[in-house]
């Protein structure tokens, strides 16, 4: 049958590869079909094929990653992971990344991030109970920078407070490699009967397949293609690619979604994400082991004249595919029809194994599914350990600052550490009502309301969502494999704080081309160090995404962003509400440091920040003393004996100390006898560390808790200032103006 339409492109050597396939790729192709494709499969080729939605370069590697556990109802693979929560409930989530959309139009790049990634849970059956971010800038002297943040931020919290979800937590850091590539990750969580967890698969010779939601127009074509290129000049000219969103919209599509997925109606559902219409039919198809045939007339569409390659590729928002039972057709309909959106019969299952599309009668593209699935190319690419690593690794001799107060006043105002509400007090973070922690604490607490998803909770308590992302990429960049380790760690440890197991992890891996060998080896060794991680802290990776392609060429010069495995991780929490404060909550409290003292100065942000240097290994991480130290402080939660509790990161003990002072509270503290460095001690960022605070009538009681973890009393809470040991003595009013005018000022 002929797929030419008269609108169709001549295929060509320079159309193949401006659509980024590789002579070898089309010649795969070509073998294949036994012909050449039509303009409209050259066009489905192109996206699905694209390193964004077949992972291509990641694929082999993302496969040793820890998928299984006792806890893990599904995995990888899935449009998001599912973890048992018990009592018949299931939180299931996910995180991914829209970083080259929001470099181009930052507020529709982040708000259409949010809105992919609630989709991604809801399709699953579950009702979204809370979101986080993780986000990359330039420095802050970049005039990109200042026009990035607000923008990038304004989308999240439009998208996020419009659908109603709190976004309770995450973390922004700047740094030069991100200049050319800003990084938005967005994760939400949502929570379901985990008997009523819905799959995207197509299934049943004959179902009816049908489009509900908006209307299909021409935004976003090849986003998912523009998502798996470098940036260069002239990125600003692809805003075309970037999707428009409506929160709005989506609310009402997540309504009726839920709605329809309490009858007996839905076979499959599948968000329509990157490459629209075509991954979502392709990926059904390709799980449920089917074929499809569409007609592509009846997609409702907002734009005359649309062909069926921008119909295909389109990457419209608030749209579903669904595969419903025979004979339900007008049920289906009948409820987004109440909820003002399309609902359309688009194509049935088949079961030749064929995705097939007809427009006007004509059969426009007809392909197997596998072609486009399963036997998508991967590659094992090649993989080099950069030299300037031996450089980099080693620490030079560098002064002792004469002055370590300043150096600490100067820390507290660097934006990695600074105050963030600028950013979160525009995000609606108490929407339900149930964040019980809240950000700018080490980790997020979301009650499960009782009998809110049709649980059973009589007699056995309340539960807690723990939430948390984080990454430091210095630390990655200057050893990828330990340096994704320790993110994995301080992710746990973080949880640990509010008093939650970890159950699962999700990631957003963010690195440069994978094409560059050095590149491709900073990627392998992070899932190395992060599957190494997670199987000695026993926490498997359910959910996540790759995104590749983050760098810029200007010029001569090509620059990478750092490598940034961005991680979320979920833990649970039952039992009576724990009674944590923010800052220290009064005077005469006994503070202490769970761990060892550390002196751990590679990598840190001290070493950087004030001697300008990008240098050492990162610290490593202990994980026996790494998992008692979390045992003993979910004890202390539980207890209700400890009020305040602080893990230990950025800037080391001394900015811990600070950022437990800023409420007004000062403390006195006293560092036990060392030979280390005292810039060492106090700016180190060794892992497996905590700061607690308790009353001092109540050490025997935490000494017994916390078993053989070590406990070093630090000194007593109270006054104004901040005091260690005759090397710092500051008032708490300049830390905290330091700490809280470095975004307000960058902003203003």
């Amino acid at each position: 049958m002929n797929r030419a339409l008269p609108t169709d492109l001549p295929i060509d050597d320079a159309l193949v590869k401006e659509h980024g396939l590789r002579e070898s790729e089309y010649a795969h192709a070509l073998k294949v079909l036994g012909r050449v494709p039509s303009y409209t499969e050259l066009g489905v080729l192109s996206v699905m094929w694209s390193e964004h939605c077949s992972y291509k370069s990641s694929r082999i590697h993302l496969k040793t990653l820890p998928t299984k556990g006792p806890n893990v109802l599904i995995g990888p693979g899935e449009n998001a992971g599912a973890v048992d929560l018990g009592d018949g409930l299931a939180a299931v989530f996910k995180m991914e990344s829209h970083n080259h959309p929001s470099f181009i139009e930052p507020y529709q790049g982040a708000a259409t991030g949010v809105g992919g990634i609630l989709r991604d849970v809801f399709t699953m059956g579950a009702r979204p109970v809370a979101n986080l971010n993780s986000l990359r800038f330039g420095s802050l002297d970049l005039p990109k920078t200042k026009q990035l943040v607000p923008g990038v931020v304004a989308g999240i919290g439009g998208y996020g407070n419009c659908m109603g979800i709190p976004t309770v937590g995450g973390e922004t850091r700047f740094h030069e490699s991100y200049n050319g590539n800003c990084l938005v990750n967005a994760f939400t969580v949502g929570v379901v009967a985990k008997d009523r967890i819905f799959l995207g698969t197509a299934a049943g010779v004959g179902n009816p397949i049908l489009y509900v939601g908006a209307a299909t127009g021409r935004d976003g074509i090849h986003g998912a293609t523009m998502a798996s290129e470098e940036f260069g000049e002239g990125t600003e000219e692809k805003r075309p690619t970037v999707q428009v969103g409506d929160p709005f919209m989506e609310k009402l599509l997540l309504e009726a979604c839920l709605e329809l997925m309490q009858e007996d109606c839905i076979v499959g559902i599948q968000d329509m994400g990157a490459a629209g219409l075509t991954s979502s039919s392709v990926e059904m198809a390709g799980r449920g082991g089917s074929g499809i045939v569409m007609d592509l007339d009846q997609v409702p569409m907002r734009e005359q004249g649309m062909t069926p390659y921008e119909v295909l590729l389109s990457e419209s928002q608030e749209r579903m595919l669904l595969v419903v039972r025979e004979g339900t057709q007008d049920q289906v309909k009948a409820i987004f029809e109440k909820w003002d959106l399309h609902a359309a019969v688009v194509g049935r299952v088949t079961q030749d194994g064929m995705w097939r599309c007809r427009w006007q009668g004509q059969e426009v593209a007809a392909m197997p599914v596998p072609l486009l699935t399963d036997e998508a190319p991967a590659y094992d690419r090649p993989q080099s350990r950069p030299t300037w690593l031996d450089e980099a690794q080693t620490l030079p001799e560098i002064p002792e600052p004469g002055d370590l107060g300043a150096v600490l006043l100067s820390l507290m105002a660097h934006p990695d550490v600074a105050d963030k509400s600028w950013i979160f007090r525009q995000y609606d973070h108490e929407v339900g009502t149930d964040t019980v922690v809240k950000p700018g604490a080490d980790a997020a607490l979301v009650r499960i309301k009782p009998g809110a998803f049709g649980q059973d909770d009589h007699g056995k308590g309340t539960k807690y969502l723990g939430l948390v992302a984080d990454c430091n990429g210095r630390h990655v960049y200057l050893d990828p494999a330990s340096g994704t380790a320790g993110q994995v760690a301080e992710a746990a440890r973080n949880l640990a704080c509010v008093g939650a197991v970890p159950l699962g992890l999700t990631d957003c891996l963010n690195f440069g081309n994978p094409e560059k060998p050095d590149i491709m080896w900073q990627f392998a060794q992070s899932i190395v160090g992060m599957g190494e991680a997670c199987r000695a802290m026993e926490v498997p990776v359910v959910s996540g995404n790759v995104s590749l392609y983050n760098e810029t060429t200007v010029g001569d010069t090509t620059s990478a962003i750092h490598p940034t495995p961005g991680l979320a991780m979920v833990g649970l929490y039952q039992g009576k509400l724990p009674q944590l404060n923010p800052t220290l909550p009064a005077a005469g409290l006994q503070i202490a440091l769970l761990g060892e003292l550390g002196a751990h100065l590679g990598a840190s942000i001290y070493l950087y920040h004030w001697h300008g240097l990008e240098r050492g290994m990162p610290p490593q991480v202990d994980y026996p003393s790494e998992r008692a130290l979390h045992t003993a402080l979910r004890a202390l939660v539980v207890s209700g004996e400890v009020p305040y509790l602080h893990d230990l990161s950025d800037g080391g003990l001394a900015v811990a100390l600070t950022e437990a002072c800023l409420g007004g509270v000062g403390a006195k503290v006293t560092l036990p006898q060392s030979t280390e460095r005292k810039d060492a001690l106090l700016f180190g960022e060794s892992h497996g560390r905590a700061i607690i605070a308790f009353e001092p009538s109540k050490l025997a009681q935490v000494q017994a808790l916390i078993g053989d973890v070590p406990l070093t009393l630090l000194g007593m809470s109270g006054g104004d200032r901040v005091v260690i040991d005759g090397l710092v003595d500051l008032p708490i009013s300049e830390l905290d103006q330091a700490w809280r005018n470095t975004l307000p000022e960058f902003l203003s």
